[in-house]
């Protein structure tokens, strides 16, 4: 009986697992790359010029250590990434960058890493 009963819920289980997964897809009146949120996911060139002007803003900034940050702008908003020696080079990075013609916002997902020694 036990056996019966593993073997149902192996079968069960193997039927859910074997399902092909299904995905909206948008109808031929909507399509995605109407929309404005959608992009390509390729950079433009506007956009690798914010982040290189970025970029040489926060070398320019005093004190700050830009070896591992990391710039990617999107239609004006631009992402910082990486990691700094000090704390307040955290709320510094995002202040230079607000300062850069063309930035429209912000998202500073830079983290304080430790020399780990």
């Amino acid at each position: 009986m036990k056996a019966r009963n593993v073997v149902k819920l192996l079968v069960a289980v193997g039927c859910l697992t074997s399902m092909p997964n299904v995905h909206a897809q948008a109808s031929d009146g909507m399509s995605m790359s109407s929309s404005p949120a959608a992009h390509s996911g390729k950079a433009t060139p506007s956009d690798k010029n914010l982040a290189r002007d970025v970029r040489k803003a926060l070398a320019k900034a005093p004190n700050f250590n830009v070896s591992n940050v990391y710039v990617k702008a999107r239609d004006g908003a631009v992402t910082l990434s990486g990691s700094v020696p000090d704390g307040p080079q955290i709320q510094q990075a995002a202040d230079v960058t607000k300062g850069v013609p063309g930035v429209t916002s912000v998202s500073n997902h830079l983290t304080l890493y430790n020399k780990g020694y």
